[in-house]
């Protein structure tokens, strides 16, 4: 239901942009990546280059490389649902679907991306239909998407009680943001991936060496 809010925002700000109705409601069903299509609503009325758009989400969304992998075997087996499977793994899917119980997972996990992306392109629609009336009412409507993803991590933090990926996230932001505001999203992502990396190197060392004593 957190996609209603989020979904119907981006079909107001797209409208706002001058995006036209047809090209919101294929960006919510081709693209379908949440982040990704409120930062494209700018580039887009701004007219830049496709390659220069393309290149930007591709950054964006690399995160979804991540979500893939310790989900990959609750894949399903055949291919078209593995592939369609793989696309849409959001933000949203990839934490409800790590909140489940590990057998309920390759069961659940087509009909969950398939239920998340009918409501976000659902709510895109209601969005475009209401129109630039509601930004006028309501300002910042982009920071729905902030309060969703805001929404899911504590849930999930109740669910699996663990510190150690939020101390790695707030300490990989507050490092990229040192550096850069353009690439802030993709520098904190490659810095969390180091100090995870980081970290299974060590607590892997340190195994050995209590084996090793022992």
């Amino acid at each position: 239901m957190g996609y209603l809010p989020a979904g119907i925002a981006f079909g107001v700000l797209a409208q706002v942009a001058g995006v036209p109705i047809w090209a919101t409601i294929m960006l919510s069903i081709v693209l379908y990546a949440g982040a990704a299509q409120y930062a494209c609503l700018p580039m887009l009325s701004a007219g830049l280059p496709i390659g220069s758009i393309a290149t930007n989400i591709a950054a964006i969304n690399l995160r979804h490389v991540f979500y893939g992998v310790p989900l990959l075997q609750y894949l399903p087996t055949q291919k078209l649902a593995k592939t369609y499977c793989l696309f849409a793994l959001t933000d949203e899917t990839f934490s409800v679907m790590t909140s489940l119980p590990l057998d309920a997972r390759q069961k659940l996990i087509l009909p969950i991306s398939l239920f998340n992306q009918s409501w976000w392109v659902l709510a895109s629609a209601i969005g475009v239909m209401i129109g630039s009336a509601l930004n006028d009412l309501v300002p910042h409507l982009d920071f729905a998407l902030v309060c969703l993803f805001a929404i899911l991590a504590y849930e999930q933090f109740q669910s699996i009680k663990r510190y150690f990926p939020i101390g790695i996230a707030a300490v990989a932001l507050i490092i990229a943001s040192f550096f850069t505001s353009n690439w802030l999203l993709l520098m904190a992502i490659t810095l969390c991936m180091l100090l995870i990396l980081a970290r299974g190197f060590w607590l892997q060392r340190r195994i050995t060496g209590e084996t090793h004593d022992q």
